[in-house]
């Protein structure tokens, strides 16, 4: 038992230190090396939050190698889980949302994702345009309804972020990819369906400075495996989802992540993305 202390003990010596170097590749490959059988549940689904449980995280050096933007970018870091943000009957509209849209493509293996703002639509093993490859089908398809509950939930998202992070509101802004995703058990066919492999969205997306999630389905119930894991120097740590929670947290790579195997059923979510940085801003989706 001594020496399996001693383990995670150096694996979270190193992993600091490789963080506070910038080497996010090494310690990706550490993490998968290494292992990483200890786990915390941080939020279940049988809990209902009524307000943010935040967890507190030293923040990584990973945000002073970008424009530093005051009453925005990450000083304090962390991740959240709250339940009270969008009901159940939202989420199941936004499902409804999600698999009308994604019945008119799909990917051949198995995650396939629906972004509104660019039209980005999974289909076999590639993307099409929802919009122009079905111009003539997307008013039968989505709803001015649809859109307009998606851009609010999208302002209550962003405002309890800014809340729970203690951040100016108006100075987030929504940033690319924002997109839903569903993700099953069926094979990867090609690498945009390997969605499990830890990365950092700072590091993969220059541009993000807080990350969420809205989830759609619940763990256990619609599918199996699928949780939410934050991948810490000496534990990993999960969240659970449920129909309706949102889960958020600070991009860098104090918040190293990523998403267990779907073993059955479906898994829906839609990552909402913000940034600081009003040059990687994008709008709102319009009905076309």
């Amino acid at each position: 038992a001594g020496r399996h202390r001693q383990t995670f003990t150096w694996r979270g010596f190193i992993i600091v230190l490789l963080l506070l170097t910038g080497s996010s590749a090494v310690v990706i490959w550490l993490y998968m090396s290494l292992s990483d059988d200890v786990t915390e549940t941080l939020v279940s689904r049988r809990e209902v939050l009524t307000e943010p449980r935040l967890f507190l995280v030293q923040c990584s050096e990973d945000y002073e190698n970008y424009k530093q933007f005051p009453g925005c970018t990450p000083k304090k870091c962390g991740r959240a889980v709250i339940d009270s943000v969008v009901t159940k009957e939202e989420a199941q509209a936004l499902r409804r949302l999600a698999e009308r849209g994604l019945s008119l493509g799909g990917s051949d293996g198995g995650a396939s994702i629906l972004d509104l703002h660019s039209g980005a639509l999974s289909m076999g093993k590639k993307f099409v345009n929802i919009y122009r490859y079905f111009s003539d089908q997307i008013r039968e398809v989505f709803t001015e309804e649809d859109f307009t509950l998606y851009r609010d939930v999208r302002g209550r998202i962003q405002r309890v972020i800014a809340e729970t992070f203690g951040l100016d509101s108006s100075q987030m802004y929504l940033t690319k990819p924002t997109f839903f995703s569903h993700i099953n058990s069926t094979s990867a066919k090609t690498t945009h369906d390997e969605y499990w492999h830890p990365h950092i969205d700072k590091v993969t997306y220059g541009s993000f400075d807080y990350t969420s999630l809205l989830y759609l389905t619940d763990y256990g119930v619609d599918f199996g495996g699928g949780r939410f894991i934050f991948m810490d120097p000496n534990s990993n740590r999960t969240v659970e989802p449920r129909a309706g929670r949102v889960s958020f947290f600070s991009s860098g790579s104090e918040n190293l992540h990523r998403v267990e195997k779907v073993v059955w059923g479906t898994r829906y979510a839609i990552t909402v993305s913000f940034t600081c940085d009003p040059d990687h801003a994008i709008a709102d989706p319009t009905l076309p």
